[in-house]
């Protein structure tokens, strides 16, 4: 437990202290927000004007985002060189291929699912196993409910530690999948910020540069069904989470923290854009329904 513990405390720690920074500024005139460290050229003529007027921003050493390259802007960091910038070519170069962006974010999106499909599906074998091991670990804690001695306490838990041979259980397993969708998420947000291509781009209706709440704001209640999406993807993926090993006042503090995410994520839903939006949506809906199947195959079997 303190080996995964420091593994955890270390990748946390590379993360941060690689991580790049997605640089913004502000036109004056249109009071729009732009990405200053932008890894390729813009198109629109309204954002090639707010850059122009920025001196810290060189658009004569930048490519066009169809020619955009792994190495494009140079090396900024392990972090940008490792998961951004070939993420942003990805993005790009599956763009260019099916003629949109944002169906690039979709694909993109559900090939990450996929390929971490069996660390995901060790996820949900592990929760089968958890739900017949619990009336032994439930048997367990009323055994030793009394008694917070030293000696007890070290009982209880190599008697834990025998239920979890017997059936399989590797409590730390489940979360190699949030360890690597997490920065997956915000290598996306930041590529797809990165790429004024992206940004620019349209997907049956919505706007891929803007955000929910300014297009609300503007009139376009119709970006309200992003926001919703959002929402609902979220629950659904937080609803299936298996909570059979927890007593009670565990299970409805998790049940707690499950809520308050969803109403979290959905309010800052609002003020990220469409682009990030759809690569959220896409995979959250995927992944719920890949978890579906994959239920069903083995209540089959």
């Amino acid at each position: 437990m303190k080996r995964i513990k420091k593994i955890a405390v270390i990748l946390i720690a590379v993360i941060f202290l690689t991580t790049g920074c997605t640089k913004n500024f502000k036109d004056e005139e249109t009071n729009k927000v732009y990405t200053e460290n932008i890894l390729c050229k813009p198109k629109d003529k309204k954002s090639l004007e707010a850059y122009e007027k920025n001196e810290n921003i060189k658009l004569d050493k930048l490519p066009d985002c169809e020619n955009l390259k792994v190495t494009s802007g140079g090396y900024e960091g392990l972090w940008t060189s490792i998961f951004v910038k070939p993420l942003a070519w990805l993005i790009v170069k599956v763009g260019l291929l099916v003629k949109n962006y944002g169906l690039s974010i979709i694909l993109l999106g559900i090939l990450l699912r996929l390929l971490v499909f069996p660390l995901s599906k060790r996820t949900l074998d592990m929760s089968e196993n958890m739900k017949k091991a619990n009336p032994e670990l439930q048997r367990l804690e009323k055994k030793y409910a009394n008694r917070q001695d030293q000696e007890s306490l070290l009982k209880k838990n190599q008697e834990m530690l025998l239920i979890y041979k017997k059936y399989n259980i590797k409590p730390f397993s489940g979360c190699l999948v949030s360890l690597i969708q997490l920065p997956l998420f915000f290598a996306f947000l930041e590529a797809i910020q990165r790429i004024p291509a992206i940004l620019e781009e349209r997907l049956i209706g919505f706007d891929l540069g803007t955000t929910p709440w300014i297009a609300i704001t503007s009139g376009k209640y119709y970006y309200i069904i992003i926001v919703i999406v959002i929402a609902l993807s979220t629950y659904f993926s937080f609803k299936n989470m298996n909570t059979t090993s927890l007593n009670e006042e565990q299970a409805n503090q998790t049940k707690f923290m499950t809520k308050m995410m969803v109403v979290f994520i959905t309010i800052m839903s609002f003020t990220l854009n469409v682009g990030i939006g759809l690569y959220w949506c896409s995979t959250n809906t995927f992944a719920i329904v890949q978890n579906q199947v994959i239920k069903k195959i083995r209540n089959k079997k």
